[in-house]
């Protein structure tokens, strides 16, 4: 997977992303991050990307030229005519678990993020991404949102995590919240570890995490409990 991120703070998506599994997969070549400041692209001799907005209002703008030149050039770079272009914006789909699993079986994704009052209508109709959203709320700018979206993704590609079945088992991946889990010691402040888990019966145990997992989903998120009824499942 080649991730490509459009953004006016390369250095923020750089860093964050060198830790912990997407860290970890860089080093190992399962991802390729390459964070392009799009101020590179400014025809300009003072690097300025903004300017204000045409009708009035508060803010500033990012101009079309940089990100419609950036865009073109990182085309020519990855040698696609069409890769899967994302734009972080409060208007797009939700982000969910559905979402980052049909993403990782690209080959490369761009994120184009936004910063300031957001970017010239013009730049975004002619590359015409998709429009993504963490939520309905706003973030300073699109590189947060496209951080969390890359360590979503990455989680669900072969190899980056210890074992390929840990992300099987997590919240979401089959419409259910995760189970409860527990580690050492048995016993903590008068509380145990559920009898079942010290068993060894790993019928019973699997029986027991999908009957928590049912519950849990119920009982905090009613809205997937529902459409999990509906599945049948």
């Amino acid at each position: 997977m080649n991730y490509h991120v459009m953004t006016l703070f390369p250095e923020m998506v750089n860093e964050t992303l060198s830790h912990s599994i997407t860290g970890r997969a860089l080093d190992n070549g399962i991802i390729t991050l390459n964070a392009v400041d799009i101020r590179d692209y400014a025809q300009n001799r003072y690097k300025h990307v903004d300017d204000y907005i045409y009708g009035g209002g508060s803010g500033m703008l990012i101009q079309a030229e940089p990100v419609w030149l950036c865009y073109q050039d990182l085309i020519k770079k990855t040698g696609s005519k069409r890769p899967r272009v994302l734009y972080m914006s409060p208007q797009g789909r939700t982000f969910n678990q559905s979402m980052a699993q049909a993403l990782s079986h690209n080959e490369d994704i761009i994120f184009l993020c936004g910063h300031y009052e957001g970017i010239d209508e013009r730049a975004i109709e002619l590359i015409n991404p998709v429009h993504v959203s963490l939520g309905d709320y706003v973030l300073t700018g699109g590189e947060l949102a496209a951080i969390v979206m890359m360590d979503a993704i990455t989680r669900l590609i072969p190899g980056a995590l210890g074992s390929d079945d840990s992300a099987t088992y997590e919240s979401f991946y089959d419409g259910l919240l995760e189970y409860p889990q527990y580690t050492r010691p048995p016993v903590y402040e008068g509380l145990e570890v559920p009898e079942v888990l010290l068993s060894g019966n790993h019928k019973l145990i699997e029986e027991w995490r999908k009957e928590k997992s049912i519950e849990r989903t119920k009982d905090r998120r009613p809205d997937m409990y529902e459409k999990y009824m509906k599945k049948g499942i």
